[in-house]
């Protein structure tokens, strides 16, 4: 196994212990204790596996390393650590944590994207994921709500008004993504014939 993939692995790894740190903070502040090296172990273990994405990929790209179980890990694991930043950031008791309503979301769009390409695979034999440019902006804006929180130790009451705007701008980014990516789903499936009726039907 390659140094890259042992990284991504790594990541991967790092995903639950990063929900048990900012757990264990959760129910400190619900003790009205607040323990804050479990927030900064937390912040520490998130930041050492969002560095990682970059580590891995310059040793693939730079060391002859890339593999086929590399391309599949990688964006896996990615996805996985935002959405457990941005669940676990939403269920626990953080003082300025993300909504609830923002999971949901967010956790929906993946599963519809999954859904979508499971069913087109699974009927046309093929997927052709192009790169959607609202996709890249609503990762960046979904991974900054996450750091922001996770970087906030002021806000004790309540989210402040910037956090809410950039949770807002994620929510409608994650809204237009998913919706492009549906459609561009929908357009590969008629492309296939999979879209009008059946012929041989009365």
């Amino acid at each position: 196994m390659t140094l890259a993939n042992k990284i991504t692995i790594t990541r991967l790894l790092l995903i639950p212990v990063f929900v048990i740190f900012a757990a264990y903070y959760s129910q400190s502040i619900i003790d009205g204790d607040g323990v804050l090296w479990y927030r900064v172990s937390a912040l520490i273990i998130f930041a050492i596996a969002s560095l990682s994405d970059a580590l891995d990929g310059y040793i693939a790209r730079n060391f002859n390393q890339s593999t086929k179980l590399g391309r599949a890990l990688d964006p896996v694991a990615d996805k996985l650590l935002l959405l457990a930043g941005v669940v676990t950031l939403s269920v626990t008791q953080w003082h300025a944590g993300l909504p609830i309503w923002f999971a949901v979301l967010v956790i929906t769009r993946d599963v519809t994207i999954v859904a979508g390409v499971i069913i087109i695979h699974y009927t046309t034999g093929e997927v052709k994921m192009k790169r959607i440019i609202t996709s890249k902006i609503c990762t960046f804006l979904q991974l900054s709500c996450v750091c922001w929180v996770l970087v906030d130790f002021w806000s004790l009451e309540a989210r402040p008004l910037p956090l809410d705007i950039l949770i807002y701008l994620a929510a409608v980014m994650t809204l237009i993504s998913g919706y492009q990516y549906v459609v561009e789903g929908i357009h590969q499936m008629r492309l296939h014939g999979y879209t009008t009726p059946d012929s041989d039907v009365s």
